[in-house]
């Protein structure tokens, strides 16, 4: 994990083969590849043990919103599969947090880990062909390669409203969440924000709170998870065919062992069957409504109305209140922003104790130290929950900021784009590597599986580097503008960029604006996989000093 600010010191820096940055769920796999490649590696993170993102978000309702378990894990060891009892399809963040602490105390993993250390700054040295990296107990490090997996969606988005910071009551942000209980019992809530942590947070807040007030910013699509306790059955499946179903997973344009996607047009069926399908798929719920719905969703606006005006149906049957299910009723393309997956938030905004308020028609002017101010009067409140999601995708790299060739910072070189090649390396960085970086699939694959994938490549690439008696490999500018006019042409075929989302980067004030993860699914791989047999065509390498 990372901090702005950096502290210069003259301790003498420890000497390994390569530095991770980040103790999630990628960290943890880029130190057990890198160690089993016989490698020297040092950890650092922030927290106070693994888990990343997992560790923070302790928030009410947290839970893995996508296809779930028993598929989102790693599966580099078969013994892990065999042995984890998943509980159930969309296991909660205790659930995952227990996984990863397993798969840690299994391979000892803590050992090579310092956490409660923030990097704050990290800087290459072209004559010596290493990174440098000072942290904030005053301990440097120096290793020829840097491996930064600090996450997608790790840094904060804190909004920027006039008061919020005079107000004096409890302030949470969902992905800094307390560790010890927080109470709502008694107590006037408010939550600002409405993607995945608001809308699973705000049914178990309502449940306890005296009154909920939900600010709600965006109005989004959101889908029944109907999730489920997992059977014997269930974890069979995956335990009896390992190989096969590892197979399938590496298979799908999303990583899990699902599919095939249909591919027929929603527009060749009648309105009839259509809406019948649509409710075969509501009713049986999770992230398989997303796996069986038409190839053209997301790419034709024709296709994509049946859909939203169906789950707009859905909003109008659930709340009792037709102005408040007005208000509910998103207006942008149906899966252009994350999918939620939800455990009743529309049937939330019929109780007694949760009033919406639609900041488009009243907007928040501003906080005093015991309310919220609305264009239309005060609403006084004890707590506020900030469900305001994350500088997503490139945030928590900048907040990084390493400093490459030149002494050039990722700051300066990411003005006006988030430039790199294959979603994983950077012009002017030499020997850095990034797991889930801009350009890169990131948030719509597996990102266990994703984070495995990408590093068997990073780990080829050092392991030819080895070989080859070589010091340093980087993109060159040419194959980095090639590849972002490749993702941006693939994005652009689609309805994604057509949506302000924090795909796009709209949710951040100042924030280059465009589409920044690759949309080619499985393809992806494919392709990285043909830039190592075509001796790494884009690449630059100099000879080791």
């Amino acid at each position: 994990m990372t901090n702005q600010q950096a502290t210069p010191t003259s301790t003498p820096a420890e000497q390994y083969d390569a530095v991770i940055i980040g103790a999630g769920v990628s960290g943890m796999y880029a130190l057990y590849h890198l160690r089993e490649m016989g490698m020297s590696v040092r950890v650092y993170d922030g927290a106070s043990d693994i888990g990343g993102t997992w560790w923070y978000n302790r928030y009410p309702g947290a839970r893995v919103d996508g296809p779930g378990s028993p598929y989102y894990c790693y599966t580099f060891s078969e013994e892990l599969m065999q042995e984890w009892d998943w509980a159930e399809t969309q296991s909660t963040q205790h659930d995952v947090l227990e996984y990863l602490s397993h798969v840690a105390d299994k391979f000892d993993f803590r050992k090579d880990i310092q956490f409660e250390t923030w990097v704050e700054d990290a800087r290459y040295d072209e004559s010596a062909q290493r990174w440098t990296v000072s942290t904030s107990t005053g301990i440097n490090a120096s290793a020829p390669f840097l491996i930064c997996a600090v996450g997608a969606l790790s840094t904060t988005n804190m909004p920027n409203i006039p008061g919020i910071n005079e107000f004096s009551g409890e302030c949470y942000h969902t992905g800094r969440w307390p560790h010890e209980p927080v109470s709502f019992e008694g107590k006037r809530v408010a939550v600002i924000g409405t993607g995945s942590s608001g809308v699973q947070s705000i049914p178990e807040i309502a449940k306890q709170a005296e009154h909920l007030t939900v600010l709600q910013r965006t109005a989004q699509f959101t889908f029944p998870a109907n999730n489920r306790a997992l059977t014997a059955e269930d974890l069979a499946v995956p335990r009896d065919d390992f190989d096969g179903m590892l197979q399938r997973m590496h298979e799908n344009e999303g990583g899990f062992p699902i599919g095939p996607f249909p591919t027929g047009s929603a527009l060749d069926l009648s309105p009839e069957e259509l809406n019948a399908h649509y409710e075969a798929l509501w009713q049986k719920g999770g992230f398989g409504f997303f796996n069986n719905l038409f190839s053209d969703i997301a790419v034709s606006e024709e296709a994509n109305k049946t859909l939203a005006d169906f789950v707009r149906n859905k909003i109008k049957e659930s709340v009792d209140d037709p102005e408040t299910a007005r208000k509910l009723m998103p207006d942008h393309f149906v899966m252009t922003k994350r999918p939620i997956l939800d455990d009743g938030y529309y049937a939330t905004y019929n109780r007694d104790n949760v009033t919406l308020i639609d900041l488009r028609d009243d907007p928040i002017e501003r906080f005093t130290e015991t309310s919220v101010i609305t264009s239309t009067g005060e609403h006084p409140i004890d707590m506020l929950v900030l469900a305001t999601g994350y500088d997503a995708i490139s945030g928590t790299m900048l907040r990084l900021n390493p400093k490459g060739r030149g002494g050039v910072s990722l700051k300066e070189k990411w003005a006006d784009r988030f430039h790199s090649y294959l979603g994983m390396t950077i012009n002017g960085f030499p020997n850095l590597f990034m797991i889930h970086g801009p350009g890169s699939p990131g948030v719509f694959y597996n990102m266990p599986l994703g984070a495995e994938r990408q590093l068997a490549w990073i780990g080829q690439c050092l392991q030819h580097l080895k070989d080859q008696n070589l010091g340093a490999v980087e993109p060159s500018i040419q194959s980095e503008t090639a590849w972002g006019e490749e993702v941006s042409a693939i994005a652009d075929f689609t309805l994604f960029p057509r949506t302000d989302s924090w795909w796009t980067g709209a949710n951040v004030e100042g924030k280059p604006r465009y589409f920044t993860a690759y949309l080619g699914g499985g393809m992806y791989y494919q392709r990285i996989a043909d830039v190592a047999e075509a001796d790494y065509e884009g690449f630059e390498f100099e000879p080791a000093v």
